[in-house]
């Protein structure tokens, strides 16, 4: 959107005027919406949607191509989310995905505002949630994946008071993943190593430990296919963690398209087969 900042802002501020009450509540973390905000977007959620299906409409042959906007968390983004697109393009002519990926507060407030249809993956714990739809799909635990060769899987025995002398790849903090990920490691009573990678991108995590001897602490299925095929190797302790609940979240305050309807169809029949 070709809209800076300020007058983003001066837009805000006259709709506030007009309505006679604060939309959002500023501050340096950012804004967020108040109860009045909350409540006028049941309402302009759907007008806006009604806008942008008039314009496909307009625009003719456009319209006969469905598109679906996903947000994309790091625990479905490298096995259950690319079967989902694969099932789906198979089934239809003429489908586009969009898909976006990024921490769940930033993607579950494009989901309340119309900017998203969806929102994969791990997200109950996330104060963020309040007001939208979730759907639990499966549980998925975190795993401890390092190099093949790596020092540790020569060395059953005291691994655990080992794990402080390698670096570690772990979510960002304040994510809802890391909140899992820190609970293995209250679990074994030991300190997170000082030497830490944080970062939600899958790929640059399997890139930095497949080079160094550093220990992954991944979702299960973001390193099924690694551990699988051999180019990860799990560092079994004999501890899971419960698990987090995964799943789908939608605004219902607002129409689900079609393309988000096959995508959810799909993406249910993908989890019950892989989990």
């Amino acid at each position: 959107m070709a809209v800076s900042q300020p007058a983003i802002s001066k837009t805000l501020k006259e709709l506030e005027e007009i309505l006679g009450a604060r939309l959002f509540e500023r501050s340096k973390a950012g804004a967020e919406l108040t109860e009045a905000g909350v409540t006028f977007l049941r309402y302009a959620g759907p007008c806006v949607q009604a806008l942008r299906d008039g314009v496909n409409t307009l625009r003719g042959h456009e319209a006969q191509v469905e598109t679906v906007r996903v947000g994309v968390l790091s625990t479905v983004e490298s096995l259950v989310v690319p079967e989902v697109i694969r099932r789906l393009h198979r089934r239809h002519g003429a489908l586009v995905v969009s898909v976006a990926t990024g921490p769940s507060a930033y993607l579950l407030a494009q989901l309340k505002v119309g900017e998203l249809d969806l929102v994969v993956g791990r997200m109950t714990d996330s104060p963020d949630i309040q007001g939208l739809t979730f759907e639990h799909l499966y549980s998925e635990s975190m795993m401890l994946v390092v190099r093949p060769g790596h020092p540790l899987l020569a060395a059953p025995l005291g691994v655990l008071q080992r794990l402080a002398e390698f670096p570690l790849v772990l979510p960002l903090a304040g994510t809802t993943i890391r909140r899992h990920a820190d609970s293995l490691f209250v679990q074994w009573g030991i300190p997170l190593a000082g030497q830490r990678l944080e970062t939600l991108s899958p790929t640059l995590s399997r890139s930095y430990v497949l080079r160094s001897e550093a220990i992954w602490v991944a979702p299960r299925d973001a390193v099924r296919l690694d551990v699988g095929n051999g180019e990860l190797a799990e560092l079994d302790l004999g501890i899971r963690e419960p698990g987090g609940s995964v799943g789908l979240c939608h605004n219902a305050a607002l129409p689900l398209p079609l393309g988000a309807q096959w995508f959810s169809a799909v993406l249910r029949e993908v989890a019950a087969e892989l989990h």
